[in-house]
């Protein structure tokens, strides 16, 4: 029997914005997160992972997901990857600025398994990445990767 623990698994960021991007990492740094991070920086880089996942890559155990991304949607981006046998599983996190009626029915409707608004204050978005790293990675029984 190994003696070696299992990776932890990795948690997708789907962001864009670099400013949005260095605060979710020093929040989760803050946090001291085992799990590693994956960025995609926009909507093609995130779909880039479905062939990955489908070739054995490890699943992440939750995709943070903007919305107003470039080339290809983040509403597109969440359609996919629930359309997508590997990937429909992976619960999906909206992590946006948007608080558009038609963004957060639309999310949902397309399976999002929550939808936050960003704060723009550094502490009060440690509070949020605290709560997502709290629910997703401790608390939460993932479906086997």
């Amino acid at each position: 029997m190994s003696d070696v623990l299992p990776t932890a698994r990795p948690i997708l960021l789907v962001e864009d914005n670099p400013a949005d991007l260095d605060l979710t990492r020093r929040a989760f740094n803050r946090r001291h997160l085992v799990n590693p991070l994956l960025v995609a920086r926009d909507g093609q880089e995130a779909l880039d992972f479905l062939p990955r996942w489908s070739a054995g890559e490890p699943l992440p155990l939750v995709v943070l997901l903007d919305l107003k991304l470039p080339k290809v949607h983040g509403l597109d981006v969440l359609r996919q990857y629930k359309r997508e046998e590997v990937s429909r599983s992976v619960p999906v996190v909206v992590l946006t600025t948007s608080d558009e009626d038609a963004d957060i029915e639309t999310a949902y409707t397309l399976g999002a398994n929550s939808y936050i608004l960003k704060p723009v204050d550094f502490d009060k978005f440690t509070q949020v990445a605290s709560q997502i790293e709290l629910y997703w990675c401790a608390l939460n029984k993932p479906a086997r990767a």
